[in-house]
């Protein structure tokens, strides 16, 4: 996100760890639940799907596939920095291209279509439905906008697709 981070801050997404310990909620940790819900003894794959239902629920243009595919992506980007740090949604939408095309190859394009995911706009609605739940963290200075019109689909995963062998 461009120079809204104070020098040496990097603005943009990370993991939120969930709460399972079955003690009071901080406000916003999971602010879309209602305060008397219990999580505790819950198993971290029964905690996954009930986030993954009230995300289809509150946004059911997106399939689930969707959410998870977004995490796996911000997952393979922070895997190859140095240190985690949050990233900005610029650096998060190229991972998804990054991943994208190297599990889907020339059918990326129609896979995250078939998701509900036409453009990286697209991208940042999940982004933010995901701070809502309390699965991502964001700064204050993060925006939906940071997601506007980064790339054109047809062109990352179709005219520049990176063909092997091309001279």
């Amino acid at each position: 996100m461009s120079g809204g981070a104070p020098r040496g801050q990097q603005a943009g997404y990370a993991l939120k760890e969930p709460d399972l310990s079955g003690g009071s909620r901080k406000k916003g940790r999971l602010a879309s639940f209602p305060e008397d819900r219990n999580f505790s003894g819950m198993t971290d794959v029964q905690f996954a799907e009930e986030i993954l239902e009230h995300l289809r629920d509150r946004n059911p243009r997106f399939h689930g596939k969707a959410y998870v595919f977004l995490l796996s992506s911000l997952h393979a980007v922070l895997e190859k920095m140095d240190e985690p740090r949050h990233i900005s949604g610029r650096e998060l939408a190229q991972g998804v291209r990054d991943l994208a095309l190297a599990r889907y190859g020339l059918m990326a394009r129609t896979v995250l279509e078939h998701w509900g995911i036409h453009s990286t706009d697209d991208l940042g609605e999940i982004v933010f439905a995901m701070v809502d739940c309390g699965v991502l963290t964001k700064r204050e200075e993060d925006r939906l906008e940071d997601f506007r019109g980064l790339y054109d689909f047809e062109e990352v995963f179709e005219r520049e697709y990176p063909w092997t062998g091309r001279r």
